[in-house]
């Protein structure tokens, strides 16, 4: 049996999405040890309760990743001074992290190898819904491992898919959600820079769409950026031509074409090449604005 009382958990990334996964857990009582490349992002933890010293990786109930890619999500795992060598067995990583399907399964692979729980639980909700421990989870791997982490992942969402024990059908169904975030945001702004040039005002824009059929989650989430020109990064446009390239990848392999999200995906390129990668991706409205010669709001 598990240890249900164990609740030392690791997170590792604390980025908007692991910092709220981190904050929500404190707040249900958890003793969360947190690492992330920004020490100011571990200093904020320490100053809510949170660890970054001494991290007690033998007596782990969890390691939960919410890094940008795969890359550095196998470096975590099995790198140099990677934790599955400091790891009890049956101890669970949880992979929050988009990743593709094949990446998944070669990574719980890897794991079940070492006597390591995997679980495939790629998020969504936002930032906002981080901090508020209601982000939506896509699930997939072995009972075992979901057993493990089912109070965590109690006390951090709103909501939890389970996609059974095969696991990539989590990162899968979660590659069909970027597809629409990405593509939902790049038509946003092309549909707010369209309405610029025929005189309509951004504000406006935003009063009217958010009341018709041509509205969006991420229309009413991500416009409000634009109108009050702030750009800080929520979520930013670095992670668009990663995430929408995986979706590619996976279409590719499986013969499908999808010219939508290739042209969202050329957009977010086109942002991250005029260095506007580190701010907020409703900023691919200024590569609409360039091109058309208009000017977004600069109040």
């Amino acid at each position: 049996m598990h240890d249900k009382k164990n609740k030392n958990v690791l997170v590792i990334g604390l980025g908007s999405m692991g910092y709220g996964i981190a904050q929500s857990l404190i707040r249900s009582g958890y003793k969360v040890f947190g690492e992330d490349k920004n020490p100011i992002q571990q200093n904020r933890l320490i100053e809510e309760g949170g660890f970054d010293k001494n991290i007690p990786y033998e007596d782990l109930r969890a390691v939960i990743i919410v890094v940008l890619n795969e890359k550095q999500t196998r470096d975590i795992i099995f790198g140099q001074d990677g934790i599955s060598e400091k790891l009890k067995k049956d101890t669970l990583i949880m992979v929050c992290t988009t990743v593709s399907p094949d990446f998944a399964k070669e990574i719980a692979s890897s794991c079940y190898n070492k006597g390591l729980l995997y679980l495939d639980a790629p998020i969504s909700g936002g930032a906002k819904k981080s901090a508020e421990g209601k982000l939506s989870y896509m699930v997939s791997g072995s009972k075992k491992a979901f057993e493990v982490a089912k109070p965590i992942l109690d006390d951090t969402s709103e909501t939890v898919f389970e996609f059974g024990e095969h696991v990539g059908s989590g990162s899968a169904m979660k590659a069909v959600n970027q597809m629409l975030a990405g593509v939902h945001i790049a038509a946003m702004a092309e549909a707010i820079t369209f309405g610029i040039t025929q005189g309509i005002d951004p504000k406006r824009f935003l009063e009217v769409i958010s009341k018709c059929a041509g509205t969006s989650w991420m229309l009413e989430n991500r416009a409000p950026h634009i109108v009050d020109n702030d750009y800080s990064p929520k979520s930013s446009i670095n992670i668009w031509p990663k995430d929408l390239g995986i979706v590619l990848d996976i279409a590719k392999n499986s013969n499908f074409s999808a010219p939508l999200t290739a042209a969202a995906l050329q957009q977010f390129i086109s942002a991250a090449g005029s260095g506007l990668g580190l701010e907020d991706d409703a900023a691919v409205a200024k590569i609409y604005a360039r091109n058309a010669g208009i000017k977004l709001p600069q109040n």
